[in-house]
C-alpha cells in the first residue's frame, strides 16, 4: 500500500513538472516566434535600405554614361565612344594636354565618369547593336543579355555573395536611335559584409535571447503554477479530511491568482461552517429534544402500567404529552430558523426593504393579536422610502421576535415602544418593554442558543432560548448590529442597526434581485 502511495506521489509530481514544461515551451516558443518575425523584419527593411543604396550607385554610373554617349549620332564604336566619355581624350586628340593649368578642376581624375568606374566593386561594359564590347573598364566585362525597355534590373545570387546588374538602352539625342546598350555589373561588396554580418549577429543574439527567455518564462511560468500547485495540494487535503481548517497562504501579488485564493479560501470557509452548522444543529436538536423525549415516554410508560385505567391520569398524561410534542415541533421550527438566518448570503443577497412599510404593518398587526398591550410605534425620524438590504420577512421575524420576547417578559405594564429614526447613513429601530430586565452578567449571554434568563419561568412561557440567537444570526447576516440595553425590574430595550441603501444601490440589488427570479 506505501509503495503505490508514492507512486501515485510520483505520478502527480510528473504531471505537475510536465504542466510547468508544457507553459514553459509554450511561452518559450510564443517569444521566439515573435522574435523570429521581428528579426526578419529587421533584416528585410536593412537588407531592402542598403540594395537601393547600391541600385543609386549604379543607376548614376549608367546615369553618367548615358549622358556622354547620346550625343553620338551613330552606332557606338570604340572610335567614337573613347572620346566622348572622357574630356582628357578629347584634349588628346586635339593635340593638348591631357591635363592643363586651367582646367586642373576637370582633371581625367576629377572625372566624374572615372570617379564612377573605379569604384572596384562597378565592372562597366558597352556594347553596340551588334552586340560588341566598345568599351569596358575591367578585367571582367559583365555579360549583355536582351531585356525588354530601356532598362532593367537585377540581383543574381552567388551562394552568400550577391550581385546586381544594371541594364540600359542607350538612344541618340540626335536621331532618337538605338545606337547601344550599358551593362554595369555592381559587387556589392559593402551590401554582403553588412548582410552576412547582420545574419551572424542575429542568430548569435536569437541563441543569447533564447536562453534567457527560457530562463524567464521558467520563472514566471513556476510562478503562475505554482499558486496552482498550492490550490490542489489544499483542495486533496480538504477531500481527505472536510474537517481541515488547511488554507491556502496569502500570495500578495495583487492580480487573478491572489484573487482566486481569496475565493478558494472563503469558499472552504464556508464549507467549515455549513459543516459546523450542521453538527450544532444536530448536537442542539439531541441535546433539546431529550427531554420532551422523556417526558413523553415517561408518561407513556406510567399509561401502559397503570395509568390507563384512571381517567384523571389519563387526561392529565395526554395532555401533558401533547404540550411536549408542540414545544417540540416550535424548537424543530426555530432550529430549522437559526440554520437557515445562516445562509442568508446564498438564499436573498439582493432583497431590498422598505423600513416604514414592514414597522406600520407589523405593530398593527401584533396589535391586533395582544389587545390587552399597548404597542406604540414612532416614525417621526423615519423618511418613508427609507430602504435596508433585507428580505422583509425576515426584517418582520425579527420585529415579531423583539415585541414578543418584550410581552412575554412584561410585568404589571403592559406597554411595548416602538421607534424608528435615520442618522448617518444607518436606520435605528428601537423595541423598548417595561417588564422584568436583564442583568448586566446575562446581557452578555442573552444571544447565545438556548440561552435562558430563568429556564424555569421561561419553560412555563413556552421559550426555547432560540429566539434572540435566531435575530442575532439574521442581523450580522445582513451586515447590520443588535444590542441590548437593559435595567433590572424597569425593563429592558433592544437596538437594531442597518445601513440606508442609497437609490442608486437600492435600484440596482432590485434588478438583480427580479433577475435571479427570472432565472428561477
Amino acid at each position: 500500500m506505501k509503495m503505490m502511495t508514492n507512486k501515485d506521489k510520483k505520478q502527480k509530481k510528473t504531471k505537475h513538472t510536465s504542466l510547468i514544461a508544457r507553459w514553459v515551451s509554450i511561452v518559450t516558443l510564443t517569444i521566439m516566434v515573435s522574435f523570429v518575425i521581428f528579426s526578419v523584419v529587421i533584416y528585410s527593411i536593412v537588407s531592402q535600405q542598403s540594395l537601393n543604396q547600391q541600385e543609386e550607385t549604379s543607376n548614376n554610373v549608367v546615369v553618367t554614361l548615358q549622358n556622354r554617349l547620346e550625343s553620338i549620332p551613330n552606332e557606338l564604336q570604340i572610335s567614337n565612344v573613347i572620346p566622348s566619355l572622357s574630356p582628357s581624350t578629347k584634349r588628346v586628340l586635339r593635340g593638348v594636354p591631357a591635363i592643363s593649368d586651367q582646367n586642373s578642376a576637370t582633371s581625367a581624375f576629377n572625372d566624374d565618369l572615372l570617379a564612377s568606374i573605379t569604384n572596384p566593386d562597378i565592372s562597366v561594359a558597352v556594347y553596340n547593336t551588334h552586340n560588341e564590347v566598345v568599351f569596358s573598364n575591367g578585367d571582367t566585362t559583365p555579360k549583355y543579355r536582351k531585356f525588354k525597355g530601356e532598362n532593367k534590373v537585377e540581383k543574381i545570387q552567388h551562394g552568400t555573395h550577391a550581385e546586381l546588374l544594371t541594364y540600359h538602352t542607350v538612344k541618340s539625342s540626335r536621331t532618337g536611335k538605338i545606337i547601344g546598350y550599358i551593362v554595369v555589373s555592381n559587387q556589392m561588396t559593402y551590401y554582403n559584409r553588412l548582410m552576412k554580418n547582420l545574419l551572424h549577429w542575429m542568430l548569435i543574439i536569437s541563441l543569447i535571447a533564447v536562453v534567457i527567455f527560457i530562463g524567464i518564462a521558467f520563472v514566471v511560468v513556476k510562478d503562475v503554477v505554482q499558486p496552482i500547485k498550492e490550490i490542489s495540494k489544499v483542495a486533496r487535503e480538504v477531500n481527505d479530511d472536510p474537517n481541515s481548517s488547511m488554507r491556502i497562504k496569502e500570495l500578495h501579488r495583487n492580480d487573478e491568482l491572489e484573487e482566486l485564493v481569496i475565493t478558494f479560501n472563503e469558499m472552504l470557509d464556508r464549507m467549515q461552517r455549513y459543516i459546523d452548522q450542521q453538527k450544532e444543529f444536530v448536537g442542539d436538536v439531541s441535546h433539546e429534544l431529550r427531554t420532551p423525549v422523556a417526558v413523553i415516554e415517561g408518561h407513556l410508560n406510567m399509561l401502559e402500567r397503570w395509568g390507563k385505567d384512571d381517567p384523571e391520569i389519563l387526561d392529565e398524561s395526554i395532555k401533558a404529552s401533547l404540550q411536549e410534542a408542540d414545544r417540540m415541533k416550535h424548537l424543530i421550527q426555530e432550529m430549522l430558523d437559526l440554520t437557515r438566518a445562516e445562509q442568508i448570503n446564498v438564499q436573498y443577497p439582493n432583497a431590498v426593504t422598505n423600513v416604514y412599510d414592514v414597522l406600520t404593518r407589523v405593530v398593527a398587526d401584533l396589535a391586533l393579536v395582544h389587545k390587552d398591550f399597548k404597542i406604540q410605534l414612532d416614525t417621526d425620524d423615519l423618511p418613508p422610502d427609507t430602504e435596508i438590504q433585507i428580505y422583509h420577512g425576515h426584517l418582520e421575524q425579527l420585529l415579531v421576535i423583539l415585541i414578543d420576547n418584550g410581552i412575554k417578559y412584561s410585568t404589571t405594564r403592559k406597554q411595548i415602544n416602538v421607534s424608528a429614526g435615520v442618522s448617518n447613513d444607518e436606520v435605528t429601530i428601537i423595541v423598548q418593554d417595561f417588564g422584568e430586565g436583564i442583568s448586566q452578567a446575562d446581557q452578555e449571554k442573552i444571544f447565545n442558543r438556548f440561552y435562558r434568563v430563568d429556564k424555569a419561568r421561561t419553560r412555563e412561557k413556552g421559550g426555547n432560548g432560540l429566539g434572540l440567537s435566531i435575530a442575532q444570526k439574521l442581523v450580522t447576516s445582513y451586515h447590520g448590529s443588535i444590542s441590548v440595553d437593559s435595567v433590572e425590574g424597569q425593563g429592558s430595550q433592544f437596538k437594531l442597526e442597518f445601513p440606508v441603501l442609497t437609490k442608486k444601490e437600492a435600484e440596482r440589488l432590485k434588478k438583480l434581485d427580479q433577475k435571479k427570479k427570472l432565472e428561477h
